[in-house]
């Protein structure tokens, strides 16, 4: 059985930071870190990606975070699929263990109690809504598209909608872009479902 979550409710609480030595894990692991850690996606990257996903990426444009162990955990993807769909989520998590801690923090609730503190703390809005145009002013990047101009993902600037997204933004672009990506990251830890210093991949079965 996972470890309960302690989310705040209602005020009840703090809400939680990441812990100095967590902040330089994720700087190490993130594609805006110093040693280049985002790469371009090797044959080997994307072989990975489809066994952690379990079907192939689309629109793949590199590897924006890693695990210590150099497998991917976030794929960077192209604003317009191959396909010539549209496709706002530039930041895309992959990896399962970090995906399943989303998935129970969602669960949790932590998503409504993050949407209502929006509403009543100015300073936790300005710092999501300067989170949504580094999210917007990465992507474009990698190219304009009309149809998704001005739209980021994970329901930014205004809304929570979804974790996975707001986690893959902050393991990607280090902490302190995304306050609320950086929250539920430390969420996770705490709770012992992720831990940015250790391996928790499944190895992926060798091709006989």
């Amino acid at each position: 059985m996972p470890p309960t979550l302690n989310v705040p409710q209602g005020g009840d609480e703090a809400p939680l930071t990441l812990t100095e030595q967590a902040a330089e894990q994720l700087r190490r692991r993130g594609g805006y870190a110093p040693d280049g850690s985002a790469a371009e996606a090797s044959a080997e990257d994307l072989a990975e990606i489809e066994w952690q996903l379990g079907r192939a990426p689309r629109g793949t444009a590199g590897i924006s975070a890693r695990c210590v162990c150099g497998r991917p955990w976030v794929v960077k993807t192209e604003p317009r699929l191959p396909d010539g769909t549209p496709f706002p989520t530039l930041y895309y998590l992959t990896h399962p263990a970090i995906t399943a801690a989303a998935s129970t923090l969602e669960a949790s609730g932590v998503m409504k109690d993050m949407s209502a503190r929006l509403e009543t703390d100015p300073e936790l809005r300005a710092a999501y809504g300067r989170a949504h145009e580094d999210y917007l002013a990465e992507r474009e990047r990698l190219g304009f598209v009309e149809q998704i101009h001005g739209i980021s993902a994970g329901g930014m600037p205004t809304r929570v909608k979804c974790l996975h997204v707001l986690i893959a933004h902050s393991l990607s672009a280090g902490p302190g872009i995304n306050p609320l990506g950086d929250e539920a990251i430390a969420l996770a830890i705490r709770a012992r479902q992720f831990d940015p210093s250790a391996c928790q991949c499944i190895a992926r079965p060798v091709a006989g």
